[in-house]
């Protein structure tokens, strides 16, 4: 079992609810967390997975949040 290396989303700030997205080597699979324990619960995606979430994200309209 390999350690994996966590990196927080560019966009939180400091104390901010926070997502943490790591990645195996061995099968290239994306591990998505909250930042309450990002080590404990997260959801496992294909890389294929995170590209066309990330792209939907990135083509979704900039609204009004809240």
């Amino acid at each position: 079992m390999s350690v994996l290396s966590w990196q927080k989303s560019s966009y939180c700030g400091t104390g901010e609810a926070c997502v943490h997205v790591a990645t195996t080597a061995p099968d290239a699979a994306v591990k998505v967390a909250r930042s309450a324990d990002p080590g404990k619960d997260h959801l496992t995606v294909s890389p294929a997975a995170w590209a066309a979430f990330l792209q939907a994200v990135r083509a979704a309209p900039q609204g009004r949040q809240g």
